[in-house]
């Protein structure tokens, strides 16, 4: 990934989720959700292979007998076995029943059996997945092409000149962190004209400083930085990454691994794209917040935090930082929340255990009075036990507060960020006010 680049934020970085991340990453909690849609390598080695880009030839299987037969059919002289979770760092990982390493090489059909079934079904923990690891329900064969030399090739959007950015490095294979850091030089960041898009002359400019052995090779790599770009403006991508892309032994440049990621907000055009999701890697609770409308991602604190708009929510977590709590998770109910899903919101708030909740809403679109509805709803129907602090402010805010005095439920109002925030914290302190 290209994070740890000074010049090339995440593509994004603005959406709600991504900005929680950002306070995730500052205040020490843990957060894995970002707000585009990943597909495994499989399902994009296929999408490359639609749009004319060389790869090695690999087939998915689900199943180790499945392993085993497509080994026969396709591989008989040997394969890469890879395990298919979405997370970084799989060669480098191991799976809960002990076998070390996401990535083998396999020398016949038994052996690609045995390992499929010591990956399948089992959860795999890499340095992304934390200790929970993530569920491998497929595995991918892929022949043997030996690289000579490795490449780096990513497609991203650049929030600094708000255009495309093919980046390219000669060191692949490799974290482009660590080349980042230990040999910017190396890294070479190339605008593209949205309109025009890449032409074939820049792609051969790039594809020549890289140092193919060939002219041939470099005619070869051009096109397929070309293709990479229209896939990823034809797909709404947020990220075309290829590490590595190789030039192999054999004389051919081809896409050894890939990772794509698709913009959420394009799913109504991307349907068939949206189709390979796999909610099986995933957060279960922040799947369910999806269905409600909901935007939430755990952390690591213990209060949880209930309000409307990405700002105030990062407001709100900077707040309880600073009176000396943690928050337990991001979540935004967005403007157009109605009571049944503040309702929701509240189960999954729950579902962390928190020793608080703190609801903080600014009502302008989102009216406090439906959220109060939904507070009182979920206060008596999950006979909650945590100590609850509200802090409504804008629209219908004499309405909501009459609602919560009269529902004579213990919730404590109050009208001042910093002293609710001090509440919150100090509720969560003592599990009382």
């Amino acid at each position: 990934m290209i994070g740890a680049l000074r010049t090339l934020p995440r593509a994004g970085a603005q959406n709600l989720r991504t900005a929680s991340l950002m306070f995730a990453s500052r205040s020490g909690g843990a957060a894995q959700q970002v707000r585009n849609l990943s597909i495994h390598e499989y399902q994009s080695m296929e999408l490359l292979g639609k749009y004319g880009i060389a790869t090695p030839k690999s087939v998915a299987a689900k199943t180790a007998d499945e392993a085993a037969s497509v080994f026969e059919k396709h591989f008989p002289k040997g394969a890469v076995i890879k395990a298919q979770v979405l997370a970084g760092g799989r060669g480098k990982g191991h799976f809960e029943g002990g076998l070390k390493g996401g990535v083998h090489v396999v020398k016949s059909a038994e052996e690609a059996k045995k390992i499929a079934s010591q990956m399948l079904g089992h959860k795999l923990i890499t340095k992304q997945t934390g200790a929970g690891g993530r569920i491998c329900n497929a595995v991918m064969l892929a022949e043997l092409r030996t690289p000579a030399h490795e490449y780096y090739i990513a497609v991203l959007n650049d929030r600094s000149t708000q255009l495309p950015v093919l980046i390219a490095s000669n060191q692949g294979g490799m974290s482009i962190e660590d080349v980042a850091k230990e040999n910017p030089d190396a890294i070479i960041t190339t605008p593209i004209d949205f309109t025009k898009g890449l032409t074939q002359d820049k792609a051969l400019e790039i594809a020549k400083k890289l140092g193919f052995s060939k002219p041939e090779l470099e005619q070869q790599a051009a096109e397929t930085f070309v293709k990479l770009y229209t896939l990823f403006k034809e797909k709404d991508a947020t990220q075309v990454e290829i590490n590595p892309l190789a030039e192999s032994q054999d004389g051919a440049v081809l896409c050894m691994d890939a990772k794509l990621g698709f913009d959420d907000n394009a799913d109504f055009r991307q349907q068939d794209i949206f189709k390979l999701r796999d909610t099986t890697q995933e957060d279960p609770d922040e799947v369910e917040a999806a269905k409600s409308g909901l935007n939430f991602i755990k952390l690591d604190g213990n209060i949880g935090c209930l309000v409307n708009g990405a700002g105030l929510a990062m407001a709100t977590m900077d707040t309880l930082k600073l009176n000396g709590g943690n928050p337990a998770n991001f979540l935004d109910v967005g403007g157009g929340a109605t009571a049944e899903a503040v309702k929701k919101a509240f189960e999954l708030l729950l579902s962390a255990n928190p020793k608080a909740l703190f609801v903080n809403i600014f009502g302008g679109i989102m009216r406090c009075d439906v959220i109060a509805d939904g507070i009182i709803q979920a206060t008596k129907e999950l006979e909650l036990k945590v100590p609850l602090v509200v802090r409504l402010q804008g629209t219908k805010e004499a309405e909501a507060k009459a609602m919560i005095k009269e529902s004579k439920m213990k919730i404590f109002a109050f009208d001042d960020l910093d002293e609710a925030a001090s509440k919150a914290v100090e509720a969560a302190a003592k599990g009382t006010l």
